[in-house]
């Protein structure tokens, strides 16, 4: 087995600070995106909150002490706001890394993205959910987002900006992905993220993927693994996948088989060798971080109530009315989904759910329980046969 673990554990308590909390600070958007979580509209909402409440939050933020979380700002369009800049410098002074997630927008331009960096923000988040125009702008909803996109990443990467790039994985791009995965090792990132629809918003009126397809791409995401970062979002059974994989490699098993990967897979691995995706460009592949709603993840929208994460619109409490350390620390609701036993059907008993726990946020849009099984998810638990080995790996993660 390899000594690098293949899952990685935050380097803090989880129970006492995130290592990420996201701030959705406007739902102003001029998009018209397909999957949108925050259903965005023209305008700015009165109710949201203004420059002092966020500053406060900020400092909220920063109370969680060293090492104080990453702090995104998302949206909507953060660039909606006129305070954008004013918030990043103050967060950077409380001790925060602050990156942002901006939309695909024209006000992507090179000044605001080096006033951004100016400011002091580490990081850009971008998506991209198609490798041509026709396939990202149509998802999108607005002509010119693909292009916009691309020449933000490229002026991110030339001011120095750690830039994630984002794909939602939808059955619109399903065989695309090689073709992506493939741009982001031409335009250089810092990581790929495979977000995983979550019927909300917007997304409801989207078709799901099956079980099978959702274990064909987990698969085809760990392959490219060693040719550009990557990683998953709202798709937590990647761990698992990622411990399957080593000690299958460990024993020169073939994943294939042993795992009954299907013909989706199959076009995907096809096409990434095409593209020579099967060819390590780094020194090893990024191994997953063991981060889920409520645990070691906050999400507070841009009226102050804190959720588990975004897409799980059940909250917690309200930063103006109490803190979020306290709220993260404290509620019900944050306790209770840190709690691995807590968890029904199939992942409550699943071996894996210990560093797993499946997508909090699609048992809920699936059933309005976010304690329920993971929807996405086909494994049967105690199925696979090596469990000596995955005790000793999931010990190693622990």
């Amino acid at each position: 087995m390899s000594a690098r673990r293949p899952v990685r554990s935050v380097r803090r308590d989880v129970t006492d600070r995130p290592f990420i909390v996201i701030w959705e600070s406007t739902r102003a958007c001029p998009l018209a995106c397909r999957h949108c979580r925050a259903e965005a509209v023209p305008d700015r909402d009165p109710g949201e909150l203004d420059t002092a409440a966020a500053k406060e939050l900020l400092d909220q933020v920063a109370a969680f002490g060293r090492p104080a979380p990453l702090f995104v700002i998302t949206g909507g369009d953060p660039f909606q706001r006129p305070d954008l800049l004013e918030l990043i410098a103050y967060g950077t002074l409380s001790g925060l890394h602050v990156a942002v997630a901006p939309s695909g927008t024209p006000t992507l331009t090179p000044e605001n993205l080096r006033a951004v960096r100016n400011a002091g923000a580490v990081g850009l988040s971008l998506s991209l959910d198609g490798s041509t125009a026709a396939l990202h702008d149509t998802f999108r909803g607005v002509p010119g987002v693909y292009d916009w996109t691309l020449d933000a990443w490229d002026t991110a990467r030339r001011l120095g900006l750690k830039v994630q790039i984002n794909t939602t994985v939808t059955r619109h791009n399903l065989l695309d992905l090689p073709d992506i995965v493939a741009l982001v090792r031409e335009h250089g990132a810092m990581l790929w993220s495979a977000f995983f629809l979550v019927p909300t918003g917007r997304g409801r009126l989207l078709d799901a993927l099956t079980p099978r397809e959702a274990e064909d791409v987990l698969n085809f995401v760990h392959d490219v693994g060693p040719a550009v970062p990557a990683k998953t979002t709202e798709a937590h059974h990647f761990r698992r996948v990622a411990l399957q994989r080593a000690v299958l490699a460990a024993k020169g098993e073939d994943h294939v088989a042993a795992l009954r990967l299907g013909p989706l897979y199959e076009k995907l691995r096809e096409r990434a060798a095409e593209l020579g995706l099967d060819v390590a460009s780094r020194h090893s592949r990024r191994p997953p971080l063991d981060v889920n709603a409520g645990r070691g993840f906050a999400f507070v929208s841009h009226t102050g109530t804190v959720h588990p994460s975004g897409f799980l619109p059940l909250a917690a409490g309200n930063v103006r009315a109490q803190p979020l350390t306290e709220i993260y620390r404290t509620s019900e609701l944050f306790t209770g989904l840190r709690d691995p036993d807590r968890l029904g059907g199939r992942c409550g008993r699943c071996e894996f759910r210990t560093v797993c726990g499946g997508s909090r946020s699609r048992a809920y849009a699936a059933t309005g329980d976010p304690y329920a099984q993971e929807p996405w998810c086909g494994y049967r638990p105690g199925s696979f046969p090596h469990r000596q080995e995955v005790a000793q790996l999931l010990l190693a993660a622990g």
